[in-house]
C-alpha cells in the first residue's frame, strides 16, 4: 500500500508564497505520474499540476507562471511551489499518484489546507 502524506499548508496573505510537500512511503521511480489536485468549498476538485516519471510538469491555466511542480527522487517527495498566492487559491490541496501493474492503482494523501486572505 502507498502512502502520500502532505505538509506545507498553511494561512498565506495574498501575493505570499508556500511550498507544499508530498512525502510517499515508496520509491516514487515506482509509481506512474504525480500530481497535486486542489477543492475549494462548494467545489469540484480539480487539477493543479502534474509531473511525470521523467520530470514533464503540466499545469492548469489558473496556476500556469505561478506555481511549479518539481520531484526529488532521492527523497520520494513531490513539491508545489506556489507564489503570487490569490484567495481564489483558497482550497484543501491533495497529493496524488497512481501505478499500473495490470491494473490501475490510485493514491491520494490526506489533503492540507492553503488558505490566502485578502
Amino acid at each position: 500500500q502507498v502512502q502520500l502524506v502532505e505538509s506545507g499548508g498553511g494561512l498565506v496573505q495574498a501575493g505570499g508564497s508556500l511550498r507544499l510537500s508530498c512525502a510517499a512511503s515508496v520509491s516514487i521511480f515506482r509509481l506512474n505520474d504525480m500530481g497535486w489536485f486542489r477543492q475549494a468549498p462548494g467545489k469540484q476538485r480539480e487539477l493543479v499540476a502534474t509531473i511525470t516519471r521523467s520530470g514533464s510538469a503540466n499545469y492548469a491555466d489558473s496556476v500556469k507562471g505561478r506555481f511549479t511542480i518539481s520531484r526529488d527522487n532521492a527523497k520520494n517527495t513531490v513539491y508545489l511551489q506556489m507564489n503570487s498566492l490569490k484567495p481564489d487559491d483558497t482550497a484543501v490541496y491533495y497529493c496524488h499518484a497512481y501505478r499500473v501493474d495490470g491494473i490501475l492503482y490510485d493514491y491520494w494523501g490526506q489533503g492540507t489546507q492553503v488558505t490566502v486572505s485578502s
